[in-house]
């Protein structure tokens, strides 16, 4: 976990639309830093939790709010990503049918330790992401 640490204040991205924190996404850190083992586990895990085959090649991320490539696959079909973005919003907690909205809720059902970012931006304060 250290290491993660470090990471985070030296490569830190602004946080999801979601209110994740790119800087702590092991794809994005695994890009940052080359570890094909952290590439091996983290497709492993996101295997299994999310029931589909995900390769260690496809952990490999530039963050989610950084235009271009490479992005993890989900970023193309994420409803919060998309929504943000047509919003013309940087952060689902800046919109104004936050928090009750369900594209967003249904995501937070799913990690609800985004919440705490989301509720930031809407208070005005500098959110850092779970």
């Amino acid at each position: 976990m250290q290491a993660r640490t470090g990471l985070h204040s030296r490569f830190r991205r602004p946080p999801h639309p979601s209110g994740l924190s790119c800087s702590d996404c092991p794809a994005f850190i695994a890009r940052v830093t080359g570890d094909d083992g952290l590439r091996e586990r983290t497709a492993a895990e996101w295997s299994a939790m999310y029931g589909a085959r995900i390769e260690p090649s496809d952990i490999d991320c530039i963050g989610c709010t950084v235009p271009g490539e490479p992005h993890i696959h989900h970023c193309g079909e994420c409803d919060v990503r998309r929504c943000c973005t047509g919003r013309g919003l940087s952060i689902c907690g800046f919109c104004g049918e936050y928090p009750g909205c369900g594209t967003i809720e249904a995501f937070l059902s799913i990690v609800p330790s985004a919440r705490a970012a989301l509720d930031a931006a809407r208070a005005g304060e500098e959110g850092t992401g779970p």
